[in-house]
């Protein structure tokens, strides 16, 4: 399994910035990501490709496929691609395929996730586990999604959300400051993610370890009806 470099933001000079911060940050993970967050992780990823499995269409994309952690789990006749902005977690990705000989997976990119290189309505499901909260910009993520994904196929988030009240919304929000020197935003919203009054959200189900992880699935909409919704 070979990887491309498609990262159309040359354009783009934050983007650039911010994405070589992502870049930075996973290659010091790469080697252990799997034993690090490979547990804690597992339950929400096997839970978002079961949906993926289930939901009609062929055409696949995973965001933020990292190490290829879910691609064994996709059925045979999916037809899958992954991006990742690091090509040290790809190339163990890549391995993966090889290793297992995954034949559902047909591509991986090194490609910036808010600046995609693929057609408007390319696949008809996309899905991206413990990404959203971890980009420069989650809407930006969401509108790219919606994008290359045909109007009535369907967008997967898993993702820890962050509480709207009470003492978990407190100690979120002080942790925060630290938290995001790790990469990580225990503040994220929802709202941070997409607007829910625009949005047609089908399903919120918790996953394990203890709820705080959120698989969302949306309805794509088309360009046309999204912005008639936002105004």
């Amino acid at each position: 399994m070979s990887i491309r470099t498609d990262i159309p933001d040359r354009d783009h000079p934050r983007a650039v910035l911010d994405a070589e911060g992502v870049r930075d940050a996973y290659r010091r993970w790469a080697g252990v990501y799997d034993l690090v967050f490979g547990g804690v992780s597992a339950h929400g990823r096997r839970r978002a490709v079961e949906e993926v499995n289930r939901l009609p269409g062929t055409r696949v994309l995973e965001v933020g496929v990292g190490t290829g952690l879910a691609l064994p789990r996709y059925r045979p006749e999916k037809r899958v691609v992954g991006i990742d902005l690091s090509r040290d977690m790809l190339e163990k990705a890549a391995a993966r395929v090889r290793e297992e000989r995954l034949s559902q997976v047909v591509g991986l990119s090194e490609m910036n996730a808010e600046h995609m290189a693929f057609a408007d309505d390319s696949f008809d499901i996309a899905v991206a586990m413990f990404t959203a909260s971890v980009v420069p910009n989650a809407k930006v993520l969401f509108a790219e999604m919606s994008r290359v994904v045909r109007p009535g196929g369907h967008l997967l988030f898993v993702n820890h959300f962050a509480a709207e009240a009470g003492l978990r919304w407190w100690v979120e929000r002080s942790m925060a400051p630290l938290s995001r020197l790790l990469g990580w935003h225990p503040d994220f919203a929802l709202s941070d993610l997409l607007d829910p009054q625009a949005v047609r959200v089908e399903a919120m189900e918790p996953c394990q370890p203890a709820g705080i992880f959120t698989l969302v699935r949306v309805r794509n909409q088309p360009a046309a009806a999204l912005a008639l919704a936002a105004e």
